[in-house]
Order: structure tokens, then C-alpha cells, then sequence
């Protein structure tokens, strides 16, 4: 199968007949017909209902109009970005991105889409979590970076990295001995822990664990801002558990604080990046998706973003998420 009788099949189907479709497609019919019958022998299916008064899908073939219709539009739209001057691409794209992920990937991805994309304008929102996911499914935002798997299932949905949580405190504070690299989570419930709210999406994920080991979870204080919460611990008022990126949240300055593994209760949180669905992303939107991608990569693979992991690459043959 390959997207040349994808593109014949999907002219077939929205034709309704062999002999129009062959006119749109400047093919002869018996050329149509015979690979038209080749599809249908590797997919094993009859795809197609042929009649007197014309050809209609099968259930089978109604299937793979749909998907062929998506993946079409794909490779249309990634030929159309790959052919475009990069001054060319132009428009208003609207990005939302949680604090922790903000602190870190924001000022990277704005200089990035400035020296290569200067006619993109980036708006970004920054929100938490559930906050953005409710922008995300009204349609406020063309793309979000969200940890929540099911947040929106009618946009497109892949896997951005995964991070690591961790405690963190100041690098010169007297709660943890020096020399530490790593804490148990009986430990760490027994420090003065500033989290977010209980509504908060991470600390619904550090509440699983420690439910899962029995222990308490007591917060001194609950902050959802996340500036403000950096600032008390710098005060030594605590300490959190937190994506390693939070260490950038007030200057970059990451020198200032340590970072402790959970040695025996290690968290972690995806990161999944959403889009409009394909056919009311805009191409600048589809090349900012495009560059998130690039550079998340390039920074985690430099070093330049730490305590996170990119995903597996796809095994070979098989479709990456659109």
C-alpha cells in the first residue's frame, strides 16, 4: 500500500464513480481498476461496492476513507511547510504551557521561533494545568503542553518527554545532611513540604504515591503560584517536590538548590503535547508544533534540560502521532 492509491481510493469514494474519478485523476479507468484491485488484495477487504449506478465504500472501505482522508491531509500539509520560505510563514499561533514547563522551555522556544520563523507570532498562556486543559478543549489555544492523557480527546495528542519529580530545596539548607543525593519517601513526608492545592494535578500524582506507601502527606502551605512557592523555599520555609525545571522558575541560577531523587518511590509525569485537530491547525501552527518538538530535543540532548527523558522512537513502520 502506498499514498498513491490512497489518494485513488479517497477520489473514488468522494467521486462515486470509477470513470469521474479517473477524469480528476488523468489515469485511464482499467489503469484505476487494477490498483484499486491491488489494495484490496493487500488489505484483504473488499473496499468497494461496484454497481450500475456507480461505486460506494464498503464498511471496510468507509474505515479507510476516514484514515486515508487524515493521513492525506498530513503529508499534505508537511509537504506545504517543507516548501515555504520560513519568512514566508505567517500568523498568530496561541501556546499554553504550565509554569514549570514555561520556566523552561519558553525562553528557548521564543528566540528559537524568532531566528527561524520571524513571521510567526507566539502568544503564550500560561496556566495551570486544569486551567489550560478547559482553554484547550473550548478551542482557546492551537496548541498546549498538558500531562493528562485523556485532557482532550478530540485534538491530537503525542507524547512530548517525561519528567522526573524530585525534592527540592535550597542548596544551603540545614533540613537535608549534606552530601545526600537521594531521600526515601518516609523521609521526605517527615520534611516541611509547600505544595500546590489538592486540586492540583501534580499533587493528585505525589498524593498517589504516598497513599500507596501509607504515609501522610502534610503540607506547611499550599501555593499554586509557582514563583511564590521558589521564593519561600529560598527562604527556607521548606522544602517541595517539583520538576526539576522549577530550579529556573526566579533566575537561572540552577547552583542554588539541590535536587533529591525519591529512592524508593520514583514519580514521574508525562508531558503530552496537544493540537488542533488537522484540519483547523493553520500552518503556522503546524510549524510551531513542528519546533516545540525540535526543541525539546535539541535541550534535552544537550544537556540543557535535565531530569527529564524523550520518548522511545517509534518502532520502524509504524505511524508516529500526527
Amino acid at each position: 500500500m502506498d499514498m498513491r492509491q490512497l489518494r485513488y481510493f479517497v477520489q473514488i469514494v468522494e467521486s462515486g464513480s470509477l470513470a469521474k474519478a479517473s477524469r480528476q485523476l488523468y489515469i485511464a479507468q482499467p489503469a484505476l481498476s487494477q490498483q484499486m484491485a491491488r489494495l484490496e488484495d493487500e488489505v484483504g477487504k473488499a473496499l468497494l461496492v461496484r454497481s450500475s449506478r456507480g461505486v460506494v465504500p464498503t464498511e471496510n472501505g468507509e474505515a479507510l476513507y476516514h484514515h486515508a482522508k487524515f493521513m492525506l491531509r498530513q503529508l499534505d500539509q508537511a509537504v506545504s511547510v517543507a516548501r515555504q520560505d520560513t519568512a514566508a510563514v505567517s500568523g498568530r499561533v496561541t501556546l499554553g504551557l504550565a509554569p514549570t514547563t514555561l520556566c523552561q522551555l519558553g525562553l528557548p522556544l521564543l528566540q528559537h521561533l524568532r531566528l527561524t520563523y520571524p513571521g510567526v507570532l507566539l502568544n503564550i498562556v500560561e496556566g495551570l494545568s486544569g486551567h489550560l486543559e478547559h482553554m484547550t478543549r473550548v478551542g482557546q489555544l492551537d496548541l498546549a503542553v498538558l500531562f493528562n492523557l485523556k485532557a482532550a480527546a478530540e485534538l491530537s495528542c503525542e507524547t512530548l518527554l517525561d519528567e522526573d519529580l524530585f525534592v527540592i530545596l535550597p542548596a544551603d539548607s540545614a533540613l537535608v545532611a549534606p552530601g545526600r543525593a537521594s531521600l526515601t519517601l518516609r523521609e521526605v513526608a517527615a520534611l516541611p513540604l509547600i505544595l500546590p492545592s489538592p486540586g492540583h494535578g501534580l499533587r493528585r500524582r505525589i498524593a498517589l504515591e504516598f497513599e500507596r506507601s501509607n504515609l501522610p502527606l502534610d503540607a506547611v502551605c499550599e501555593i499554586d503560584s509557582l514563583p511564590l512557592l521558589m521564593h519561600c523555599l529560598a527562604q527556607g520555609m521548606g522544602a517541595t517536590i517539583k520538576p526539576m525545571a522549577a530550579v529556573h522558575a526566579l533566575d537561572d541560577n540552577p547552583g542554588r538548590w539541590r535536587t533529591l531523587a525519591i529512592s524508593d518511590a520514583p514519580m514521574t509525569r508525562p508531558n503530552y503535547l496537544y493540537a488542533l485537530p488537522p484540519q483547523k491547525l493553520s500552518p503556522s501552527a503546524a510549524v510551531v508544533r513542528q519546533e516545540i518538538r525540535r526543541v525539546v530535543r535539541e535541550m534535552v540532548e544537550g544537556g540543557r534540560w535535565q531530569g527529564v527523558r524523550l520518548p522511545a522512537p517509534a518502532p520502524e513502520g509504524e505511524l508516529a502521532a500526527a
